[in-house]
């Protein structure tokens, strides 16, 4: 361990509230910054961090990200030693919609919690970033050196643009920062919108699941307790400047397949209705994680099988007001 005290920005949602119960497993001081926006019902974040809040190593800090001046503030007083920036709007479909909301939270917002960062001294800054920045690559499997110039979302936009301050504040600032391109994660506590826990939930009603296109592009999917993994060790190891590294399973999926594959954990098939592709979609996912695993040592052991079966269960243990939500 060579950090203890450990801001996470976006520690409230679906990877920052895993993450967070690893960190404080771990024995290790943490803070939370999240704004409990209501991108989907906030009632589900407050459920998140619903039993780190008693625990005397966490604090929890509602700002929001894009106030520069209260992210400083809380970074000055709390001096981490090392911050997980997690914090984001998220969803590429909602980009296209609002993208100036996005711009302001994912490039704004990632530039205050860089300047707090240079301004208080800490020692390293971990960056979520995400596979959406490779855009049209037709190159496979994704690799940390592909040109990335050809994103189709504003949501990859505002992501690479973020690697891109990370890239000037390691050079400019000597600050040490490692940015974490996670690839279609899912698991337990997922958000309600995403494809993997919204399909479980319709199949287990006997509601229709609508799928976009033919069925067949195809999508890297990675299990949440392997990102974190990733990210531990990124918090820990020694390293200098920028470093981009992808966090994937290497396993691409068809959509198809990620449908059958709920039909046979369920036990129940799918009713399916057929929609146009839609904006900003990419064809395929499909990560290196070469670099993952010399670097960080980096090793995703979760099939798709086991990580359905693990969001199906959790879907199930859900009490029925938090079920439903979407």
């Amino acid at each position: 361990m060579r950090y203890k005290r450990i801001l996470v920005t976006g520690g409230a949602g679906f990877i920052g509230s895993h993450l967070v119960d690893r960190l404080l497993a771990d024995g290790r001081e943490v803070s939370c910054i999240d704004d409990f926006n209501d991108y989907y019902p906030p009632v589900l974040k407050r459920f998140n961090v619903s039993n780190h809040v008693p625990n005397g190593a966490y604090e929890l800090f509602e700002n929001d990200i894009r106030d520069a001046a209260s992210i400083s503030e809380i970074v000055r007083r709390w001096r981490p030693e090392a911050i997980v920036h997690l914090a984001a709007r998220a969803g590429v479909r909602p980009s296209v919609v609002d993208p100036f909301l996005y711009e302001q939270t994912n490039v704004s917002g990632t530039l205050n919690v860089l300047e707090a960062a240079r301004i208080s001294g800490t020692a390293r800054v971990v960056f979520g970033s995400s596979s959406s920045v490779y855009g049209f690559n037709t190159k496979v499997p994704f690799e940390e050196t592909d040109a990335v110039y050809q994103q189709i979302s504003p949501y990859a936009a505002t992501k690479l643009a973020g690697e891109a301050l990370c890239s000037c504040y390691a050079y400019l600032y000597s600050l040490p920062i490692v940015s974490l391109r996670f690839f279609t994660v899912y698991g337990p506590r997922q958000r309600p919108d995403l494809a993997i826990r919204k399909f479980i939930q319709n199949v287990l009603h006997g509601r229709p699941i609508v799928l976009y296109g033919d069925g067949s592009s195809s999508r890297d999917y990675t299990y949440v307790d392997d990102i974190v993994s990733g990210i531990m060790a990124a918090i820990d190891i020694e390293s200098s400047g920028h470093e981009i590294v992808n966090l994937g399973n290497s396993v691409p999926v068809s959509l198809l397949d990620m449908v059958a594959t709920i039909e046979h954990v369920v036990g129940r098939r799918a009713e399916i209705e057929w929609a146009p592709l839609q904006a900003g979609d990419v064809p395929r996912t499909f990560a290196s994680v070469t670099k993952a695993r010399g670097l960080l040592r980096y090793d995703p052991k979760t099939s798709l099988e086991e990580g359905i079966r693990e969001l199906s269960r959790w879907i199930e243990s859900l009490v029925p007001e938090l079920r439903t939500l979407v």
